[in-house]
């Protein structure tokens, strides 16, 4: 990228705290993937059926196509088949999530612009309980044309049409009003959740229950197929999330400054609104709605690495992950033998948090 954006955002601080924003950033981004795995490995290692940390290395191993000890056979399918793909998903939804709310953050300027604030998970939630509940009947042909991809895609198209409607309601006079975006958010978000709740009434006891669990937010359906459906999305926002750093740059400065940098400002708010309803569309199909994540992973991304989101992105994806995978170790682990909807620790954890930094920062 340019020098000239994150030049512009290191010098509204002093030169010795610029370098030190910039020194811890880099700090963290060489730690942070260290706890990542850690968290992992927990994921991995935590559950009904316990795999000890001594076991698990033997246990890779025979998933790696090593010797397998009829010992370890049952902790092999375990692992291979549960815990592996949860914890892919939880990773993917934990940094879906956190890179949707810094760039919706980043595109809007404002702290409060998160996918589930402004009601863009609340569409993606109705376009995906539409097409559980009705998958069977009315929308028979869409599960029947995309497969295992209806539910992601669906839940995409849900999160796309809503953040698309957001900006041509807030954009007047050439800019986005956020106050008017904020408050359509809400209106919007209210709509999704009463389509949601017709569905939810209209549904029989079984698709009622699994409505419910699902909204409430949860990886424990996770397999390899949900992990197959969401392999094109990952890719799409590992592909063009690192090109929108420049923009992301210049529109933290300001849409006619972003413009003066270089930056084709429209255009770029085309790409992030895409790439947003295809990180929150994706995880909502796999994992339910999970609030707080998206507006409390880039706070504390920014509190370490400053404005810039040359490192403020892959902060928040890597916190993103570990926050997910945390919430479903303490689920899994909380009411044993049962778990907790990753939803409710998400919350019990996120709430807190966000009433710090607003009573701390003044937003």
């Amino acid at each position: 990228m340019s020098p000239a954006a994150p030049g512009a955002l290191a010098g509204t601080l002093p030169a010795p705290h610029a370098t030190a924003r910039r020194a811890s950033a880099t700090v963290l981004l060489v730690v942070s993937p260290c706890v990542l795995a850690g968290t992992m490995i927990a994921s991995l290692a935590v559950g009904p059926t316990g795999i000890s940390l001594d076991a698990l290395p033997a246990v890779l191993w025979a998933m790696a196509g090593g010797t397998v000890d009829a010992e370890i056979a049952t902790e092999r399918l375990v692992l291979l088949d549960l815990r592996l793909p949860r914890t892919l998903i939880g990773l993917f939804v934990g940094a879906s999530l956190a890179l949707a709310g810094a760039m919706m953050q980043g595109m809007f300027r404002n702290p409060l612009a998160d996918p589930g604030l402004i009601g863009v998970s609340a569409g993606a939630a109705l376009a995906a309980i539409s097409t559980i509940a009705l998958g069977d009947t009315v929308l028979a042909f869409w599960p029947a044309t995309l497969g295992v991809h209806a539910l992601p895609v669906a839940a995409f198209l849900g999160g796309l049409a809503t953040t698309l409607l957001l900006v041509l309601v807030a954009n007047r006079s050439g800019g986005l009003l956020i106050g008017t975006l904020l408050l359509a958010g809400i209106a919007f978000g209210a709509l999704a959740n009463a389509g949601s709740g017709l569905i939810a009434y209209v549904s029989n006891d079984r698709e009622l229950r699994d409505l419910t669990l699902w909204s409430l937010g949860s990886l424990s359906g996770a397999n390899w197929d949900k992990v197959t459906a969401i392999v094109p999305f990952a890719l799409l926002l590992a592909v063009f999330t690192p090109a929108m750093v420049r923009a992301l740059n210049g529109l933290v400065l300001g849409e006619a400054e972003a413009f003066h940098l270089g930056v084709s400002v429209e255009r770029a708010k085309r790409i992030l609104v895409t790439l947003t309803a295809a990180a929150v569309g994706a995880a909502v199909a796999v994992a339910g709605v999970i609030g707080f994540v998206g507006i409390v992973v880039p706070h504390f991304a920014r509190l370490i690495t400053g404005p810039d989101h040359r490192f403020v992105l892959p902060a928040s994806a890597l916190f993103g992950g570990v926050i997910v995978l945390t919430a479903d170790v303490i689920a899994r682990l909380i009411v044993q033998p049962a778990e907790l909807p990753i939803g409710i620790v998400m919350a019990a954890i996120g709430a807190p948090v966000f009433l710090h930094l607003v009573i701390r920062r003044g937003i």
